[in-house]
């Protein structure tokens, strides 16, 4: 099926807005930087995390600590995908033991992506709380999944496809809609 690119929802400086807000709602919410962690859901979420990390030292002059997440071994789909990995197949520089962490993607859609996620990081040690943070929040979750900080909400149909290109990958900061 070919994809055409149907609108575009948001430009290099939305993008840079949105991030910056979401910084700020993250230090508001956790009342500052301490024993804060963000982790981020490759493959775009990661340089989304590295983005809002470099947001939160310009704001309160603390570097937090931040890390990729590959959630590939936990996802439900990895048999159908034909890419079983043990579990416990995630490694990060530091610990997660009473840290709050914010794990961070550039979409949340099913919320299927996210619950591998959260399963990753109950492997790797007890936070104190777990946050999510989202570039785009397109609807339609098949679980009981929120967002706790989002840059866009974008309701969408099940066959429009939201893609996030953003600079450290594609070239370019933008989101836009595709369809069929």
């Amino acid at each position: 099926m070919v994809l055409k690119e149907k609108t575009q929802l948001m430009d290099a400086d939305a993008v840079r807005r949105a991030l910056t807000r979401i910084a700020h709602e993250i230090l508001e919410r956790n009342k500052g930087t301490e024993n804060l962690v963000l982790l981020g859901i490759r493959t775009r979420g990661y340089p989304l995390a590295e983005r809002l990390a470099k947001k939160i030292k310009e704001i309160e002059g603390v570097a937090v600590p931040v890390s990729p997440l590959d959630i590939t071994a936990y996802r439900d789909d990895v048999v159908e995908r034909g890419e079983a990995q043990p579990k416990g197949a995630v490694d990060l520089p530091f610990g997660l033991a009473g840290k709050k962490v914010v794990l961070v993607d550039d979409v949340l859609y099913t919320g299927r992506t996210v619950r591998a996620a959260l399963d990753a990081v109950m492997d790797l040690g007890r936070a104190s709380a777990i946050q999510l943070a989202v570039l785009i929040d397109r609807g339609h979750r098949e679980l009981p999944i929120r967002p706790d900080f989002v840059g866009k909400n974008v309701p969408t149909s099940r066959r429009e496809t939201v893609a996030v290109r953003i600079q450290e990958i594609d070239g370019e900061d933008r989101v836009v809609l595709l369809q069929p």
